[in-house]
Formats: C-alpha cells, sequence, structure tokens
C-alpha cells in the first residue's frame, strides 16, 4: 500500500477538514484575532489529524504487506482467508467475513463437483469390468468355432474392442494412479513377452517380424500399468508398420543411474513439424489424418502415467525412417524420486 494511494482515499476527510478550517479562520480574522492565536488552532487542528491519519496508515500497511506476502507464499491462492489473522478495524473485519463465508461457499461447490467426478469414474471403471465378461464369452465361442475369413475379422474386430476399453479404464484411473497401482520387483523381459504375445495375432497377420534383443535384469514400477503402455506403443508401431518389410526391434540398455527400454519400428516415421507434439492429448498429427487410425489418446496417456510412476519416455523418429520409444527406469537412488 503506497501514501500516495492513502491520501487519495482520504482526499475528501482532507478536503473538509480545509474548507472547515478556512472558514474558521475566516471568522476569526473579521474579529480581529491576532496570527498567534490563529497558528495555535493550526497546530491544534491539524497535527493530531495528521498523527492519526499517520498511524492509521502504517497500520494498513503492516496488515496488507502481511496479507500480500501470505498470498505470495501460498501454493493454493484460495486457502487465504484460512491462514490470515482477523483484522481489528471494522472496514478489513467486513472484507475478512466475506472473505470466509465465500471461500466456504467454494468449497462445498467444489466437493459437490469432486464427489460427481468421483461417482462417474467409479461407474465407468464398474462399466469396464462388466463389459469384459461378454467379451471374454464372445472371444471364447468365437475360438471355439470353425475357421474362416469371419473368424478372422470378428476376432481382430473384439481385440480393437478389448484394446479401446483398457484404454478408457486406464484411462479414468489415470488422474489417481497412486490407488491402483503396486510397485514392485519385476523382470523386464516378462512384460515385454507378455505384450508381444497379446499382440500376436496382428503381428502374425501383418508379418511383422519381432528381434527382441539383450532385455535382461529388473525393473522397480508397476508390471500391470508397464504392460498397457507397451500394448499402446507397440499397437501403433503395428498400425503405422513398414508394408514391405514390417519390423520391430525391442532392447534394453543398463546406466549408471537407469535402465532404458527401447521400442524401435521400421514404419513411416514422423515428420518433424509433429514431434513435439506426440504427447499431447487428442493430437493425431499428419499420420492420423492419413491412415484415419489414430484416437491420440494412447502416446498421451503413456506419457501421464509415465510422469505419475516417476519414469521417463521420450520419442526420436525421422519421416519414412521409423520410430523409437524409449522409457526410462530409475535405479539405486532415484527409484523413489518421482512416486
Amino acid at each position: 500500500m503506497k501514501i500516495i494511494e492513502y491520501l487519495k482515499d482520504r482526499s475528501l476527510f482532507l478536503i473538509i477538514n480545509v474548507i472547515t478550517f478556512l472558514i474558521m479562520i475566516s471568522i476569526i480574522i473579521a474579529l480581529n484575532i491576532s496570527l498567534e492565536f490563529i497558528l495555535i488552532i493550526f497546530i491544534l487542528w491539524f497535527v493530531p489529524t495528521l498523527t492519526y491519519m499517520g498511524l492509521e496508515y502504517m497500520k494498513f500497511k503492516k496488515y496488507f504487506n502481511e496479507l500480500n506476502s501470505i498470498c505470495e507464499n501460498l501454493d493454493k491462492k484460495y486457502l487465504l482467508s484460512e491462514v490470515i489473522k482477523e483484522p481489528n478495524f471494522i472496514e478489513e473485519k467486513i472484507i475478512y467475513d466475506l472473505l470466509k463465508e465465500t471461500n466456504s461457499n467454494m468449497r462445498e461447490h467444489i466437493n459437490y463437483y469432486k464427489n460427481s467426478q468421483i461417482e462417474y469414474r467409479e461407474y465407468i471403471e464398474t462399466w469396464v469390468h462388466e463389459i469384459k465378461t461378454p467379451i471374454a464369452s464372445t472371444m471364447l465361442i468365437i475360438e471355439n468355432s470353425e475357421e474362416n475369413d469371419n473368424y478372422i475379422t470378428m476376432k481382430n474386430e473384439i481385440k480393437k474392442i478389448e484394446d479401446y476399453i483398457d484404454q478408457v479404464l486406464y484411462y479414468s484411473k489415470s488422474n489417481d494412479v497412486s490407488k491402483d497401482y503396486i510397485v514392485k520387483d519385476f523382470r523386464l523381459d516378462d512384460i515385454v513377452k507378455n505384450s508381444i504375445k497379446k499382440n500376436a495375432n496382428d503381428l502374425i497377420n501383418k508379418r511383422i517380424s519381432i528381434d527382441i534383443q539383450n532385455i535382461s535384469g529388473n525393473v522397480y514400477t508397476d508390471p500391470k500399468w508397464l504392460e498397457f503402455m507397451l500394448n499402446q506403443i507397440i499397437s501403433n508401431s503395428i498400425k503405422y508398420c513398414d508394408k514391405k518389410n514390417p519390423k520391430l526391434i525391442i532392447y534394453s540398455k543398463e546406466n549408471e543411474n537407469n535402465k532404458v527400454l527401447t521400442i524401435k519400428d521400421n514404419g513411416v516415421g514422423i515428420s518433424e513439424k509433429d514431434i513435439g507434439r506426440v504427447f499431447e492429448k487428442g493430437f493425431t498429427g499428419e499420420n492420423g489424418r492419413r491412415f484415419g487410425k489414430s484416437t491420440g489418446i494412447g502416446l498421451y496417456l503413456c506419457k501421464k502415467l509415465c510422469n505419475k510412476l516417476g519414469l521417463g519416455i521420450d520419442l526420436i523418429s525421422k519421416e519414412n525412417k521409423g520410430t523409437e520409444i524409449l522409457i526410462t527406469f530409475p535405479i539405486g537412488k532415484n527409484v523413489f524420486k518421482n512416486i
């Protein structure tokens, strides 16, 4: 609070005092009273007034400086009314009471919408688990049916439905991973093999060769969430694989502080202008428009889940030269850094 601002706010009070004083002085001069008496009246009038205004300004300035300091250091600014002291002067006390009331009302609205969101998410998760049962039954019927072109088409379409349902489930849980993940030590090659097995039909149908190189050792994260991310990445590689000689290479490399898993394909690649946006929600890029198969959710979810689990994820790609996805697992002292 600046003194100029304070004086502007008190300008009416000062003007009234000055006008009243000048009227009084005019009367005194008309009565031929001495100048010494006028000086005494001036001192008795304005010294207490200006002293009061100075003390009031210091009180306001101290209060508002403290208020600004608290607000600057608060991560959640809306909690200001909960941490400030109740003022002892009437104007600020009225504002303080109103602020407390509005803040309480805001929390009620936030809790209402928060509870609504939780209920909706729980419904989606329940629906996903329920819908998996008839899908599994349908797959079992198809498996026991006679193999023909329709059999293969139906099986592939059911697989797509399963993948989209998994995507919905993990998307609904992605904002609160901490309630659903179990971090443990496990073999990285086991998860890679499970992901390859899950995508085996698509890999076989498109005659994509798999080259798994040097995947050894253990990592520390949630295997279920990691398997979902690998499925998303492998599924992308299958969509955009090379038509003539499709190939998928998966390998790991251990560094001093981390282990890096690389999934590399020789597909259409990504244009330079799109690389910086591939992890954005809903971004499909040039390939999505060309092939019409992308939702723009898969890599976004991978990035989001990696951030939640304390893993790193990067993408390297050149147009018509293929794409590499690198997932980084911290080891040693860095394991619990972001979890």
